[in-house]
């Protein structure tokens, strides 16, 4: 076999492998309507052990738990936050759950952000709705099937992830500090959460 012939072959099957994953994660259209009516539950810790990840040293700050449409994922493989935290989930619940408001909204992710842009002059839903409703979450698995699990969410999907939102400090004094708030905008708004359970409603 020629390396012509040779190099030809690997690039359909790496062409076939992408398809494939393509496909396994294609976006999920729900019906119309607020699929997720309820806010996040969070409850302050007076004291819980820390957990460590590698090079990191994660300190809980509160037991999560929500459930929530995923509007977008981005996975992350070389930044300075890969290691610990593969994946980005932006999510929606209560209005920022309904394919009626979500169809005025172009929604992104990227280096780290969560954005909408509207499409049309006039929002579907004030301002403060969006806000209070939506949140980008830095996912940490606990382990390697949490991992596994999340690897295999797509956008539409409702998601019900328990577990805790911490602060990270690295071995190299880099430290990480997660939002504690729905409210918040801007850097240091996401959410990070130490993600003990997933599951696909």
């Amino acid at each position: 076999m020629s390396w012509r012939s040779l190099l030809f072959i690997t690039l359909v099957v790496a062409g076939l492998w992408q398809a494939y994953g393509d496909w396994q994660l294609r976006a999920v259209h729900p019906a119309d309507g607020q699929i997720v009516p309820d806010d996040p539950i969070q409850t302050d810790l007076q004291q819980a052990p820390v957990t460590v990840l590698g090079r990191w040293r994660l300190t809980p700050r509160a037991r999560y738990d929500i459930t929530a449409r995923i509007l977008s994922r981005e996975d992350y493989s070389f930044d300075a936050l890969s290691d610990l935290i593969p994946e980005d989930l932006a999510l929606g619940w209560g209005p920022m759950s309904d394919n009626r408001i979500l169809q005025d909204f172009e929604i992104a992710q990227g280096a780290r952000f969560y954005t909408w842009t509207p499409r049309k002059q006039t929002l579907p839903i004030p301002v403060k709705e969006v806000i209070e409703h939506s949140a980008n979450t830095h996912v940490i698995p606990a382990d390697a099937s949490i991992g596994h699990e999340l690897k295999r969410l797509r956008v539409g999907q409702v998601v019900h992830l328990t577990g805790f939102l911490v602060d990270g400090a690295r071995d190299d004094e880099a430290f990480i500090r997660t939002s504690l708030t729905r409210s918040d905008t801007g850097a240091g708004a996401c959410e990070i959460l130490l993600v003990q359970q997933v599951k696909v409603w």
